[in-house]
C-alpha cells in the first residue's frame, strides 16, 4: 500500500482542507494564526533556500526548536527537498547536541529561538562539518555562518510553491525521512531511522477510526516535537485540516487550555498525574460542607468510572449521584481543561488504571495507546473501544505476538529501517523477517487487547530470583494524593524498597490540621508524622501484592525527579540508572541492616 510521503500529504491537506488557522501561536498581542496557504508558502520558500545552500536528497539537517510553527515549516522544507530531518530536543545539553549532529553528519541546522542559537553556538567549536545555520527569531546578532529564516522566506511566492510541488513529487515513500535519537535512559542514544512510509502509515492506520472535525477541532501541541509521539500526532492533525496551537513549554499548558479550549489533547502519563494531583490539592483546601461535597464526588467517581467508560452498566442510583456530582464538582474540573475536550490520548508509558478511571468518571475520556520511537510510534490504541487498564488493540496492518519470555514483538509498515550506523544494534532488535523486539513485557487477552507490565530491562530480580515489575507498583503509589513520585529499587537485593517523593502541598495541609508547619521540604521528609502517613499509604496501596513484591523499606526524598536534575528523560520517563547513581548512599542505607524492615529517611 502506498501511504504517500510527508510533503505529498501536506500538499493534499492544503489543497483539499484549506484552513485559515492551520497554526496558532501566542505572541505579545495574544494568539495569532497562520493559514495553511501561508504555511505552504513558508515551507516552499525555506525549502528553496535549503536547495540553494546545497541540501541534497539524503542529507541530514538538524532541527533545533521548541514547539512552534517554524518547527513544521522547517521539517516539511527539509523532507520536501529530499533531506532527512534530525530533530533535537529544544532544551538539550551542548554535549548531546554535539553527539547527535556529529553522529548523523549534519552539514546544516535549522534553529528557532535565541536560547537555541546560544546552545548551538556553545557546541559549534566541536562541529567542524557544520556548514550553515538557518535561524528563526534569533535576536539582533547572528553568527558568521548564520542566515535569517525571516529573510529567506520573505519573497517566496508562486514559483517557489510550484518548485516545491515538483521536488515533493520526486520524494519516494521508502526514502529516509528522519533520524530520531532516542532519549537514552541508559547508554548513548541510538538514531532511529524512519521512512516516509513509517510516518505516513502510522498516521493513516492509527487514525483509521478517528473522526476529525476540521472546522471545529483544535489540538494543543506541547509534547516535544523532537519526540516521535507528539510529532506523528501533529502530522495527523495537519493532514486532516485540524488547527494546531503550539505551546512551547509544559508549564504553559494549563493557561493555554483555558485560552484555546482545545477539543483534542495528547500527553504522557506524568502530565495526567500532575493534573490529578492539582485536583486533589484544590479539593484538600476546601473546608466544611465544600470539603464533604468534594470527598463525596471523589467516591462517586470511583463507583461510576466503568459505566462512564462504557465497560459496565450502572443502576439509576449511581447515575443520579453522578449527575449531581457532575454539576457540583466534575464540570468545574473540566472547565480547568477548557471544557471542550472530546478526545484525549495517553502514550509514552503505561497509565495507572486508577487514573484512567478517574478521568473517565469526571468526563475527560482518555484513550491509552502504546508504541515506541522505533515504530513511528503507535502500535495499539484503545480508541474507539476502550478497555480500562489495557493499551488497546493493534492498529490496522500491525501484528503483535508475545515471545516465550513475555516480550512484546511487533511487525508492520510503521517499523523502522534500523539504527543509524549501528547494524549490530539493529540485528539485536529487528529480525530478518521484520519482527521488532520492543523490550516491553506484556500479554494479549482473549480479545487481542494488549496489557503491558513493564520494560524488560527494568525488571528487578531479587536475591531470591523473583522478578518484580516496578512500574505497576510505582503507578499504584502515585495514585495517593500524598505521594508525588516514586521509584522502586531492589535488584539483586533481599527485598524491594522504594524512593518516595511526598507531595508537599497535600502533606503540609494534613500536618497543619495537627498544628505542624514545615519550613522546608527537607524538614518535612524528616518528620515522624510524614513517615507514618506515607507508611500507611504504602501499606494500603500495595496490600494486594505478592509477598516478594511488597515494599519493605522506603526513603523519603525532599525534591521530585525532573528533567533539569537529570532524573527524567525529556519524555518524562524515569532514568532509573541515573536515579540509582544520584541516590546511591540513600539506597545503600536502606539495605545496611536487613534484620528488621523499617522506613529510612534521607538526611
Amino acid at each position: 500500500m502506498n501511504y504517500g510521503t510527508l510533503p505529498s500529504r501536506l500538499l493534499n491537506a492544503v489543497d483539499s482542507l484549506s484552513n485559515p488557522r492551520a497554526q496558532m501561536y501566542r505572541s505579545a498581542d495574544g494568539w495569532k494564526s497562520i493559514s495553511s496557504e501561508e504555511l505552504l508558502r513558508r515551507v516552499a520558500g525555506l525549502s528553496s533556500a535549503f536547495v540553494e545552500l546545497g541540501v541534497k536528497p539524503g542529507d541530514r539537517v538538524g532541527l533545533f526548536a521548541a514547539n512552534r510553527p517554524e518547527w513544521h515549516t522547517a521539517d516539511f522544507a527539509i523532507t520536501g527537498a529530499g533531506g532527512v530531518t534530525v530533530p533535537i530536543y529544544f532544551n538539550e545539553s551542548a554535549e548531546r547536541i554535539t553527539y547527535i549532529l556529529k553522529h548523523c553528519g549534519a552539514k546544516f541546522v535549522f534553529a528557532a529561538g535565541a536560547a537555541q542559537l546560544q546552545k548551538l553556538e556553545a557546541a559549534r567549536a566541536q562541529l567542524p562539518e557544520l556548514e550553515q545555520i538557518v535561524v528563526a527569531d534569533g535576536g539582533p546578532d547572528l553568527p558568521g555562518d548564520g542566515l535569517r529564516y525571516e529573510t529567506l522566506i520573505a519573497a517566496a511566492g508562486g514559483a517557489d510553491v510550484a518548485s516545491y510541488r515538483m521536488r515533493a513529487s520526486q520524494v519516494l515513500p521508502g526514502q529516509l525521512a528522519s533520524i530520531i535519537y532516542t532519549s537514552g535512559t541508559t547508554g548513548e542514544p541510538k538514531g532511529v531511522m524512519l521512512t516516509h512510509t513509517n510516518f505516513c502509515s502510522n498516521v493513516t492506520d492509527s487514525c483509521a477510526n478517528v473522526r476529525f472535525e476540521s472546522k471545529d477541532d483544535i489540538a494543543i501541541s506541547f509534547l516535544p516535537l523532537a519526540h516521535v509521539y507528539g510529532r506523528t500526532l501533529d502530522y495527523a492533525h495537519l493532514f486532516h485540516g485540524v488547527t494546531i496551537a503550539y505551546v512551547a513549554a509544559v508549564e504553559q499548558v494549563a493557561e493555554a487550555l483555558l485560552e484555546i479550549q482545545p477539543t483534542l489533547l495528547a500527553a504522557v502519563p506524568r502530565v495526567f498525574e500532575k493534573i490529578y494531583t492539582r485536583v486533589v490539592e484544590q479539593g484538600s483546601k476546601q473546608t466544611g460542607y465544600r470539603r464533604k461535597i468534594f470527598d463525596w464526588a471523589m467516591e462517586v467517581a470511583s463507583r461510576s468510572a466503568l459505566w462512564r467508560s462504557g465497560e459496565q452498566n450502572a443502576n439509576s442510583q449511581v447515575k443520579l449521584a453522578w449527575g449531581l456530582a457532575d454539576k457540583l464538582v466534575y464540570s468545574k474540573i473540566r472547565e480547568g481543561t477548557g471544557g471542550r475536550l472530546r478526545l484525549v490520548f495517553s502514550g509514552g508509558a503505561p497509565l495507572a488504571k486508577e487514573l484512567a478511571e478517574f478521568f473517565w468518571a469526571v468526563g475527560v475520556p482518555i484513550y491509552q495507546g502504546y508504541g515506541l520511537t522505533e515504530t513511528a510510534p503507535v502500535l495499539t490504541t484503545n480508541y474507539p473501544q476502550n478497555r480500562m487498564g489495557s493499551s488497546g488493540q493493534p492498529i490496522p496492518n500491525v501484528e503483535l505476538r508475545i515471545a516465550e519470555d513475555g516480550e512484546i514483538l511487533a511487525k508492520g509498515p510503521c517499523v523502522m529501517q534500523g539504527y543509524y550506523k549501528s547494524p549490530e544494534a539493529t540485528r539485536e532488535v529487528l529480525s530478518a523477517d521484520g519482527w521488532f523486539s520492543t523490550g516491553d513485557i506484556g500479554y494479549l487477552d482473549k480479545d487481542n487487547y494488549l496489557f503491558i507490565t513493564d520494560r524488560k530491562k527494568d525488571l528487578i530480580k531479587t536475591a531470591a530470583g523473583k522478578f518484580v515489575a516496578p512500574q505497576p507498583i510505582e503507578n499504584a503509589l502515585k495514585t495517593s494524593p500524598f505521594i508525588l513520585n516514586a521509584m522502586v529499587v531492589g535488584d539483586k537485593r533481599k527485598f524491594i524498597s522504594a524512593l518516595i517523593v511526598p507531595n508537599p502541598i497535600i502533606v503540609g495541609a494534613k500536618a497543619a490540621e495537627q498544628g505542624i508547619k514545615f519550613s522546608s521540604n527537607k524538614e518535612m521528609v524528616a518528620h515522624p508524622l510524614v513517615r507514618s502517613l506515607i507508611e500507611g499509604e504504602v501499606q494500603r496501596l500495595t496490600a494486594n501484592l505478592a509477598q516478594y513484591e511488597t515494599i519493605k523499606r522506603f526513603a523519603l526524598l525532599p525534591e521530585d525527579f525532573t528533567f533539569d536534575n537529570g532524573t527524567l528523560t525529556f519524555t518524562l520517563k524515569l532514568r532509573r540508572r541515573v536515579v540509582e547513581q544520584q541516590f546511591h548512599e540513600v539506597i545503600e542505607r536502606l539495605y545496611a541492616d536487613v534484620s528488621e524492615p523499617r522506613p529510612i529517611l534521607q538526611d
